[in-house]
């Protein structure tokens, strides 16, 4: 029974693990790594969850890790990996260089980092309110981190119209949109199951089979389509 209360926090710190290995593999000039380590991560964020729940072993200590673990491995990693890529497409270089360029680039460069402080408020705001026990309010860290690490690897694995999503323009964007939903009052609903009947899951079932099809079909980066599904769902199902 000790060990077993302890094995949540164990799949929260192998996804930390991950994501702290995603934003090191970005910074170092393999951001295709880090698409890997993120969704793996994502994978024992799921788990750590149903663990949790499964074996009634909740704690503070569990939720305030599982909220720094997603902080690092689905707002820091992705915003690297994001910084990253417009690196690479400044200098024809995934790493270095950083120190010779202007000042409006370095600038440039670094702004995909306020992921990481709109992830933050977003995870302060979460484990504060206690309107999001079945639901959330705002998009989860989680789907944001997983929908740029999509888009990255669509662009390096398929390029073509794909590139689109390098223009600088377009990357401030993102930036800004995903900031802004993070924080947003825009209701969404959990992926986290507490059973697994159908009734209270149909939307749940509904996206994850839409997703699995998706994914067989085009491969991880599926998951850029299915958040704004998601996001779009969300808002259908849960105002309506």
């Amino acid at each position: 029974m000790f060990i077993t209360r302890h094995i949540p926090n164990m799949l929260t710190c192998c996804n930390l693990l991950l994501g702290t290995a995603g934003t090191y593999l970005a910074i170092v000039g393999r951001p295709d790594l880090s698409v890997w380590a993120v969704l793996l991560a994502a994978v024992f964020d799921f788990f750590d969850g149903f663990a949790a729940r499964l074996l009634k072993a909740y704690s503070d200590i569990g939720k305030d890790l599982d909220s720094l673990a997603d902080l690092i491995s689905f707002g820091l990693a992705p915003a690297a990996v994001l910084s990253s890529m417009l690196h690479y497409f400044y200098t024809g270089a995934w790493g270095g260089q950083f120190l010779t360029l202007g000042i409006e680039r370095q600038l440039l460069l670094l702004s995909p980092f306020l992921l990481v402080v709109f992830s933050a408020l977003r995870l302060a705001k979460f484990n504060n309110d206690t309107r999001q026990t079945e639901n959330f309010i705002g998009l989860t860290t989680t789907a944001t981190g997983m929908f740029i690490v999509s888009l990255f690897y669509l662009v390096f694995s398929r390029g073509g119209w794909w590139l689109f999503f390098t223009e600088v323009w377009v990357v401030m964007a993102i930036v800004a949109l995903f900031s802004a939903l993070l924080v947003s009052e825009i209701p969404m609903f959990s992926l986290k199951f507490k059973s697994f009947g159908w009734k209270g899951n149909e939307n749940r079932y509904l996206l994850l089979t839409i997703s699995l099809l998706a994914i067989v079909l085009l491969g991880i980066g599926a998951l850029a389509l299915i958040v704004p599904v998601y996001v779009a769902y969300s808002s259908i199902s849960l105002l309506r």
